[in-house]
Formats: structure tokens, sequence, C-alpha cells
């Protein structure tokens, strides 16, 4: 029996014993975060800031990659086939919820080859437009849609993403239509609006917030239920003449299905830890964003309900499905 006993011992201490001894030693290499979007967006900006804390809390490099492509699906197909060690991260927005919905076939499955680590912030979105265009306010734009009738357009970095659903929503909503021109992101996107080459865009407050203030943006109204403390005196797209109307968007760490439990929890704590120091909480309220660090359940609960969310959004607005 004693001898029975030691060598179940034995079976279950090796069973345990990759997944213990990996989290003990991690990371002793560097780490890569993935960006699925060109450099000098709002996730890049994010990426930029939190690779820099959690090279000090790892004691090894967080190096920053970004792999642009297909509305964000080129990157997260890259984490979704990578080795499942926690040595790469994806940090992407809450387009990953909605690709499903509105592209006809994806290379991974975002619900079977992830694992939701921690949501990092909360955003919000703007709508904006060009200083040339003659409209200063939501009613504004919707009377000019309205006269002018597919004469209007608006920059657009991608049909998955929480930017071009938010602005299909709107067309939805007021019954106008504007015409999408293609960006690969959001500085391509801002310098078109700058230019005048588009009328029109919903952009995150992070890279928009200095082109408004300097003059070069007119913003329009906020796209979630709530005015930012950022931008006091800009009102709503619900205090603009469409109730109800509500869009936001948040930024998070994924890492690949079958990451074992204690890697993804170390990433969650040092991140936690990264979203709490005074100078990262700061840096991010001036963007008009919200710091979190939320568990991987928290992260997870949230995850699945955005599925289910966007996927009505998509069907009551007849977007079309995307190749």
């Amino acid at each position: 029996m004693r001898k029975l006993c030691a060598i179940i011992a034995l079976v279950v201490g090796a069973g345990l014993l990759p997944g213990s001894a990996l989290a003990q030693s991690y990371p002793n290499r560097p780490v890569r975060i993935i960006v699925p979007f060109v450099a000098g967006g709002a996730v890049d900006l994010l990426a930029r800031l939190m690779g820099t804390k959690l090279t000090e809390s790892f004691g090894q490099p967080v190096i920053i990659e970004n792999r642009a492509g297909a509305g964000g699906n080129a990157g997260a197909e890259a984490v979704a086939k990578a080795a499942p060690d926690g040595y790469t991260i994806l940090l992407t927005v809450n387009g990953l919820a909605i690709s499903p919905s509105v592209y006809r076939k994806l290379a991974f499955d975002v619900e079977k080859d992830f694992i939701p680590v921690t949501q990092l912030l909360s955003s919000q979105l703007l709508l904006v437009a060009s200083p040339k265009l003659p409209a200063t306010s939501t009613q504004e734009l919707i009377a000019l849609a309205k006269s002018k009738p597919g004469s209007l357009n608006y920059g657009s970095t991608g049909p998955g993403n929480p930017l071009s659903l938010t602005m299909e929503m709107l067309k939805h909503a007021a019954g106008i239509e504007v015409q999408p021109v293609p960006y690969r992101g959001d500085a391509p996107l801002n310098a078109a609006l700058i230019a005048g080459e588009v009328d029109m865009a919903v952009v995150p407050m992070a890279t928009a917030l200095g082109n408004i203030e300097g003059g070069r943006l007119r913003a329009l109204a906020i796209c979630g239920a709530r005015r930012s403390p950022a931008l006091p005196n800009v009102p709503t797209v619900a205090e603009g003449g469409l109730p109800g109307f509500d869009s936001t968007s948040w930024q998070g760490f994924f890492v690949p299905a079958n990451t074992p439990r204690e890697v993804v929890l170390r990433i969650q704590r040092d991140s936690a830890k990264a979203l709490a120091a005074p100078d990262v909480v700061e840096r991010v309220k001036s963007f008009g964003a919200e710091p979190l660090g939320s568990t991987p359940e928290e992260f997870a609960a949230r995850f699945k309900a955005d599925i289910a969310k966007f996927a009505k959004i998509v069907k009551d607005a007849n977007i079309p499905a995307q190749d």
C-alpha cells in the first residue's frame, strides 16, 4: 500500500511539474506583445507604455511587434498559433469580439483559441469631423448627410473593429448613408481627416485629443453614454439627437489557449500592478481612458458578453459579411 501511494505521488507530481516549473521560471527570456495594428495608434501607444513597465517587473525585455492586416485578424492569428507558454501576448481591442460577426471566415476561433488575461482599460470613442466639413454637432452632421445622400464619407480602419462598427451603428440609428474610405491605422486616418480627404470618422480619444486641442480636428460627440472629463464640453451622441446611443471600446491582453494558469496569473498580476502606478494612471487618464487590470474571470465574462452583444448589433444594422 505504501509503495502504491508512492507511485501515485510520483505520477501526480510528474503531471504537475511542467506547468509549475514553467510558472516558477517565467519569464526567463524576452516576451513579445503583438499589436495587430500599425504603429502610432491607440493600441500601440498602450503597448509601449505597458511594455516598459512589464520589462521592469519581468526582469526580461518586452518587445512590441506590430502585425497589421485584415482588421486586426492577422496579428490575432499569429498569437492563436503561437506556443502556449506566455512568451507571445496579444494586445487588442473589442474588435476581437466583433470579428466572428462581420467576417465570413476566420483562421482562428475567438473563444477556443485564446485565454482572456486582463482588460487593461476602458476607453471612449469620439465622433470627429474635418474642420473643412460644415457641421459642428451631431444634429448638423445628420442634417447635412440627409441633404446629400451618399455624398459624404468616413475614414475606416477595417469593418471588424469598434470604430467602424460604431459608425455603422450611427448610420443605422440616424438613417443616413455615408461611404467608408479605408485606412491602415489611426495615424494615417487622422492625417486624412486633418487634410480634408475624408469628412468624418469615429476615432479613439487617445489619438484624437492632441489634434482636437490644436484645432486640427473638430470633436462632434462622445460615443459613450456619458461625457468625458477629458472633453467636458463635448456632448454625447445621445444628447445630439440619438437617445440610447452608447458605444465604447476596451483594450486587453490575450494569450494562446492552453497557456498554464500560473503564467496567465503572473501576467495579470504584473499588468494590474503596472496600471496602478501613478505615472501610468495619469498617462492613461490624460487620453480619456480608465485603467482597470481585471481578473481573467472578469475579462472572460466581459468578452463572452461582448461577442453576443456585437452579433446582435451587426444583425440589426444589416452589416454585410466581409471576406
